[in-house]
């Protein structure tokens, strides 16, 4: 089996994890966006998230040799280990549940703030729970000065929010005024019927608006504000969670287990952690798919294993999601789980998707401008700072 020992590595791999899951976001929010309904995309996309788990156990996982204290995936799997497996697994049920919720938080916040305020409470949370559950093997005079700017972020993705919303009623407004109706369906069907014919409306403004809620598969138009940030707000308590169980299933501070028998290897645990991700996928969305939330219509397995537009995207998506999280879990057993929550600055590489391919924030105000820069700056320095507390692991906890 292989692991990460070196600092570098561990570094490196938080970084690469940090892309991957910057990344998968963007998919589903893509997705969304051109009408696919979410249900779909998550049953899809949990599925190759789990089949990826199971792929890198069967062979990262089998690398080398059996050792008394490290053995294999396969070896692990027969030994009477079952109260670290069931914490792996309730860390897979926090993770399905918040990233179940951001995908409906995408539609009502925007990708960028959603992520970056779920990420933050991640942070604020979780990096404190793991810094005493690692036995404070981070240097603390670096780490919490990282985690106090990732508090300052969430501060700053709220008001990004509550600004481009008020953009965005602006542009809505002014549009009224100048047409005697701004009736979605209408303005869809003169489209259509070429009875009403202009321009491809340019990103960011009025018209642009209203074509996205024309196509996306959740509407949001005339919802309050603070249903979407409750929803995100949820997600980031599920977030702030699932690392922490992570860590102690694969290090065992509460001692559960029985004398001499081995903790649960990295891979291991990220196999159960994943089953239980997958399950509880499952289960909620199969119920989603006919007693749908948020005014989304009702659909069926049927209707689901027929929809194969975009399919791809979300196979894709869950491949992104499960290599980020092995790595980061494979960084956070060698340089500690409060270390990996690095990856939690995730938003710089959302917001980057976000900005250039679904054009939020364009023609947006100054002061949505200065504050979204703000909040990405302050993400610049709180994942350098919580990278720069990395500490190492001498030897595989017992």
């Amino acid at each position: 089996m292989y692991l990460v020992e070196s600092k570098g590595g561990a570094i490196g791999c938080m970084l690469i994890a940090l892309v991957f899951l910057g990344t998968w976001p963007a998919i589903l929010a893509y997705l969304e966006r051109r009408g696919r309904l979410p249900q779909h995309t998550y049953l899809d996309y949990s599925l190759t998230n789990l089949l990826t788990a199971v792929v890198i156990a069967l062979t990262v996982g089998q690398i080398g040799r059996d050792k008394p204290d490290i053995p294999n995936f396969i070896t692990q799997l027969s030994q009477d280990n079952w109260p670290c497996i069931l914490i792996a697994m309730a860390g897979g049920v926090f993770l399905s549940l918040g990233n179940l919720s951001t995908q409906y938080a995408w539609a009502f916040v925007g990708l960028s703030v959603t992520e970056v305020i779920t990420s933050s409470i991640a942070v604020v949370l979780g990096t404190t729970l793991n810094y005493f559950l690692d036995d404070r093997i981070n240097r603390a005079e670096i780490l919490f000065p990282g985690v106090g700017c990732f508090l300052v972020a969430v501060c700053l993705g709220s008001a990004v929010h509550s600004s481009n919303a008020a953009d965005n009623e602006k542009k809505l407004v002014r549009l009224s005024t100048s047409r005697e109706t701004i009736s979605y369906e209408d303005e869809t069907k003169d489209l259509e019927n070429g009875t009403h014919k202009e321009e491809k409306a340019k990103v960011g403004s009025a018209h642009h608006l209203i074509e996205l809620e024309n196509k996306r598969a959740i509407k949001v138009f005339g919802k309050s504000i603070w249903l979407g940030l409750s929803i995100t707000f949820f997600a980031g308590v599920c977030y702030s969670l699932f690392s922490p169980t992570f860590n102690l299933a694969t290090n065992n501070q509460w001692h559960m287990m029985k004398r001499g028998t081995p903790n649960l290897v990295v891979y291991t645990a990220f196999f159960y952690f994943s089953l239980s991700f997958f399950v509880i996928a499952v289960i909620l969305n199969v119920w989603f798919l006919y007693r749908p939330v948020l005014n989304l219509p009702k659909s069926s397995l049927t209707s689901y294993l027929k929809d194969w537009k975009g399919r791809n995207w979300a196979f894709l998506a869950g491949v992104l999601c499960g290599l980020g999280n092995g790595l980061q879990f494979m960084g956070g057993q060698a340089a500690g789980y409060a270390a990996a929550d690095c990856v939690q600055a995730l938003p710089l590489v959302s917001t980057f998707w976000g900005v250039v391919c679904f054009g939020e924030y364009w023609r947006s105000s100054k002061r949505t401008y200065v504050l979204l820069t703000s909040m990405l700056f302050m993400f610049i320095v709180a994942v350098a700072v919580l990278i720069a507390s990395s500490g190492h692991r001498k030897v595989y906890s017992r």
